[in-house]
């Protein structure tokens, strides 16, 4: 098995784009290539077929390879819950929540379980591609980073270097990083490549004859920006692969501790809706529907959403029959009551909820991780669940939708009115719940895309290995891959 790492001069470089598009090339070529990344950072996560958790990221890098997502693509991942830290899930498995420094104390604890994941692939690909964090020269972390080089050298593996150019400095991103690498990991490289120009690629023709002296691998060339081939944010903060203008206005609430932002991505694939993010109540004017989405720390984000003001002006906005529709934390937000007398979710407390939704949420230790299939009227597609946290009805209600889950149909969620609540990632996969919220909120010129959103994003994958093909040089990859 060959394993090819990418790497970034800083966070946000495009190291999971990079990556992904690397996966659905070397498909291409005919290889068994499947992602890893040893240890992730963030909120937007999945569910595998099995019940693991694992970083949106592996799954969207699984699926361009053609695989199923697994926990082995992401054997630790951190999900960041606020003043308690993070929330430590090993091998799909949410543990407790611990904080930075006692994370670095368990590094070599951790390290032979991305070992043993390393190890499962050795067998089951031809090509492995890891995906980085951060930047791999950050002096104060690199004898505690389980997920930049060590594994490289585990594998005798090799890196890309991709660099930014959006946050300028992109030369003296490249050379130093170069230079605060050891020679050890210098023999390693591939070579760099630079993402998201924008503007005529024939002003930055020379980059290489100014790289060449100060680095010692090939400089591959340089990816324009394509906010049309953005399969998955993983940063909650990028924007442009979450917004885009349209007509009239869907929003979404960023919350403080904002989970699963993703969910909001096959609105974009429609015409004639504009996706906003709003974290201000004047935001919220003109709004025809209002989405909270999911949240890591359910009740600091509801004491946020009442700081702002928001609150006010969506229980306004559903006085006014505004569709308001709660996803997973969103959805507990909207009930009557939250309970979470030992902090198990994030902040303790007992306090209200909206009052839009006849439900209370309690919390405890256990977390509700599962696959299932969603029917809406005669459309079915696979959604999941993550969750603590358990929501019961205090009247009778009307389920949402049906899902299953190895046994039969059962109701899910609550609908009262133009105000919906749903645990269920993937809601809006489906263009009839998409259309059916478009015709309660009065959206007049929304049209659903006839392509069904899993298949645009085949096409997405295709095209971000084109963009590869046509704007880079990997005859260093081609024989490394083929040696």
């Amino acid at each position: 098995m060959k394993a090819i790492s990418i790497l970034g001069t800083s966070s946000n470089a495009g190291k999971s784009w990079v990556a992904t598009a690397l996966c659905a090339l070397l498909r291409r070529r005919g290889l068994r290539v499947a992602p890893f990344k040893a240890q992730n950072m963030s909120n937007n996560s999945f569910v595998t077929f099995d019940g693991g958790e694992i970083g949106r990221a592996q799954a969207a890098q699984a699926e361009a390879c053609g695989l199923a997502p697994c926990v082995e693509m992401n054997p630790i991942l951190l999900k960041p819950s606020g003043n308690q830290g993070s929330q430590l899930v090993v091998l799909g498995e949410a543990r407790e929540h611990i904080k930075a420094a006692d994370y670095y104390r368990r590094v070599e604890q951790l390290w032979p379980i991305v070992c043993e994941a390393l190890a499962f692939w050795k067998t089951r690909c031809d090509v492995l591609v890891l995906e980085g964090a951060g930047s791999p020269v950050e002096l104060n972390l690199m004898t505690r980073d389980i997920v930049n080089l060590r594994p490289v050298h585990h594998l005798g593996g090799r890196w890309l270097l991709v660099a930014d150019i959006e946050r300028g400095g992109v030369f003296a991103q490249i050379a130093g990083t170069w230079q605060l690498l050891a020679d050890a990991d210098r023999a390693r490289g591939l070579g760099v490549l630079v993402n998201k120009f924008r503007g005529d690629l024939s002003l930055f023709a020379d980059a290489g004859e100014h790289l060449a002296p100060r680095i010692g691998v090939p400089y591959l060339g340089a990816l324009p920006h394509r906010g049309d081939l953005q399969p998955e944010s993983e940063d909650s903060l990028c924007r442009d692969a979450e917004e885009r203008d349209g007509d009239e206005t869907l929003a979404w609430v960023r919350f403080p501790h904002l989970s699963n932002s993703q969910d909001c991505q096959p609105w974009l694939h429609d015409t004639g809706v504009n996706v906003r993010w709003v974290s201000r109540p004047h935001e919220l004017q003109g709004a025809k529907a209002i989405v909270l989405p999911g949240s890591k720390n359910t009740l600091a984000d509801l004491a946020w959403l009442r700081a702002t003001g928001l609150d006010r002006e969506i229980a306004a906005a559903a006085g006014r029959s505004v569709p308001v529709i709660g996803i997973c934390g969103g959805y507990q937000m909207l009930g009557r009551r939250l309970t979470d007398a030992d902090g198990a979710a994030g902040d303790a407390g007992d306090v209200a909820g909206l009052d839009l939704l006849p439900v209370v949420t309690s919390f405890s230790k256990g977390k509700e991780v599962r696959h299932v299939e969603a029917s809406w009227n005669e459309e079915h597609w696979p959604a999941y669940e993550i969750h603590m946290g358990r929501t019961h009805a205090t009247s009778d209600c009307v389920s949402l939708l049906q899902v299953r889950n190895g046994d039969g149909w059962r109701g899910e969620g609550v609908r009262s009115g133009a105000v919906w609540g749903t645990y269920l990632h993937g809601l809006f996969d489906s263009a009839a719940v998409r259309c059916e919220l478009a015709h309660v909120a009065g959206f007049t010129a929304h049209r659903a895309s006839r392509t069904s959103w899993r298949a645009h994003l085949q096409s997405i994958y295709d095209g971000m290995a084109n963009l590869l093909e046509q704007h880079l040089n990997l005859e260093p990859v081609w024989r490394y891959v083929e040696n």
